[in-house]
């Protein structure tokens, strides 16, 4: 029997939804939204409701009946600490999420939309490869700040969907290769997996700029840019993800237009686009010391990555570390529906996070 599975991917002032019937898709659209309608909701979980309406208007007008679902899949966001896979949403993750705990993240939508459909649908919920999962080793999660410990913030779900896509295109299985993975779009974030298990990452609050997000900076020059002038702590939060990175320095996210303008001849666009590759290819030279160089593959990934001469610009500062392969764009919602179909088949165990630590690990258990 074929299953009808809806797939939910939030952006920042986007909303992308795919319907699959088994593998195969059905329609995948993404909807834009307003920045400045979002802009009014005091937080990113409030905008659920706001954001159902124009997925179930989607479904209508696909002539889809919402009951007809087996399964509803939505992006994971800054969940605890877990390992990658499927989790069953729960009362435990949504308490986790309203409260911001792990940050403030469009992806944190995925999870609270995929559960309003679910309730409506009479189906269950579910995530998959969280925003937050891969459990770092702990000599990667020691900072100089006792009370401050790395956790593996980074790109998983477009990321792995990409490295096996490309092991199987080249004939090789995805857990006998070494592969660093750059996802490249509103956000920026990197990975490195050894023998298929992620060993580290570089998130978008410690690597590079993206288009709105303000990357990785010097921790004296930030405290004192903002916090000797008394700024309120929701402003700062802004400027880090949301307000920084190009919308800082230009005032839009708009990466094509700043490609067209630095074509053009606009200087400041050029200069912009090539710290943001210096520092791309600076930070997959970083995640190679990982795994001591022995690198198989390098990947540039995202929308980003359809900037064909500013992508070639990064793989050939990287290149003398293992063979670059670009593949612009990304494999989201495939990957959530074949992970949610996975789990309804019983080809594969969900699992369900039945608490969370103090320093934010999941505690988890298989569901039954």
């Amino acid at each position: 029997m074929s299953r009808l599975i809806l797939a939910i991917n939030p952006g920042s002032t986007s909303t992308k939804i795919g319907l699959f019937r088994d593998y195969s898709p059905v329609f995948m659209i993404n909807i834009e939204h307003d920045r400045a309608e979002l802009e009014k909701f005091p937080s990113l979980p409030s905008q659920k409701e706001f954001r159902l309406k124009f997925v179930l208007n989607a479904l209508n007008e696909h002539g889809v009946v919402v009951t007809e679902l087996d399964g509803v899949v939505g992006r994971g966001g800054l969940m605890p600490v877990l390992e990658t896979g499927g989790y069953e949403f729960n009362d435990v993750m949504k308490d986790w999420i309203f409260a911001e705990k792990g940050g403030s993240h469009a992806s944190n939508l995925g999870s609270l939309m995929a559960d309003l459909v679910a309730g409506e649908a009479g189906c269950k919920a579910y995530i998959y490869d969280s925003v937050a999962a891969g459990a770092l080793p702990q000599v990667a999660a020691i900072t100089g700040f006792p009370e401050i410990k790395r956790k593996s913030l980074s790109h998983v779900l477009n990321s792995r969907a990409q490295s096996i896509l490309y092991a199987q295109k080249i004939g090789k299985k995805f857990e006998d290769m070494n592969v660093i993975i750059a996802h490249l779009g509103g956000g920026i974030s990197l990975s490195v997996y050894e023998q298929g298990i992620l060993k580290d990452s570089v998130g978008d609050d410690n690597g590079p700029f993206s288009p709105e997000r303000a990357g990785a900076a010097p921790l004296m020059d930030f405290l004192n840019t903002f916090f000797d002038r008394d700024v309120e702590k929701s402003f700062v939060k802004k400027k880090i993800r949301g307000g920084g990175g190009l919308m800082a320095h230009l005032g839009h996210t708009d990466f094509k237009k700043v490609e067209d303008d630095a074509n053009a001849g606009c200087e400041k666009c050029k200069l912009l686009m090539d710290a943001m590759a210096y520092n791309i290819a600076k930070s997959i030279g970083s995640l190679a010391t990982v795994v001591s160089g022995k690198v198989d593959a390098i990947i540039i990934t995202g929308g980003l990555a359809r900037a064909k001469s500013w992508a070639a610009d990064i793989a050939s500062r990287v290149s003398f570390i293992a063979p670059v392969e670009v593949a612009a764009g990304e494999y989201e919602l495939e990957a959530l529906a074949a992970g949610c179909l996975r789990i309804i088949n019983g080809e594969e165990a969900a699992k369900r996070i039945t608490a969370i630590t103090d320093d934010g690990f999941a505690v988890t258990e298989i569901v039954q």
